[in-house]
């Protein structure tokens, strides 16, 4: 069986449509079977993404809207404007910041694999226990799991975790 194309978003609209105060996720790829991953995320004015390092995945960076400026870890900053497209190879160290007409870019990547909890192999000599809870390192955006032990933002929409 072979799969079909289709349209999955009509940008222009989804973009007029949006608050000027809106942050966030505004739209993502959630087909079954995909291999690929895709958002469009939209910083306002001035917002930003901080500093971050994605260490298993290349990310895609395509600006559609506003402008800005990307952070790279050595401290240069490159220009952001409609139409770029910028490789974000896997770790690499970069922040992003919204200029005065907000910020709109669609980003892919490889569809990271699934979490999946596996049981524990009890021997003998196991004394049980609980896993360790990882709901602070869980987007409350998204649902992606963070790999960073004290994330500030989700590497893979933009949004900022809660304070600890």
């Amino acid at each position: 069986m072979n799969a079909t194309p289709r349209v999955l978003a009509m940008l222009d609209g989804l973009l007029a449509s949006v608050a000027p105060d809106e942050r966030g996720a505004l739209w993502h790829l959630a087909e079954q079977g995909r291999e690929l991953d895709a958002n469009v995320v939209r910083l306002p004015p001035g917002a930003g993404v901080g500093e971050h390092q994605e260490d298993v995945l290349d990310v895609l960076l395509v600006v559609l809207a506003g402008g800005g400026g990307l952070r790279t870890g050595g401290g240069d900053v490159l220009d952001l404007a409609p139409m770029t497209v910028t490789w974000l190879p896997r770790t690499s160290r970069r922040s992003l910041e919204a200029g005065p007409d907000g910020l709109v870019y669609l980003t892919v990547h490889r569809r990271r694999p699934g979490l999946m909890i596996k049981p524990a192999v009890r021997t003998p000599a196991y004394e049980g226990g609980e896993a360790p809870c990882m709901r602070d390192l869980v987007c409350p955006e998204c649902g992606r799991l963070s790999a960073d032990r004290a994330p500030a933002f989700c590497s893979a929409c933009g949004e900022p975790f809660p304070e600890r």
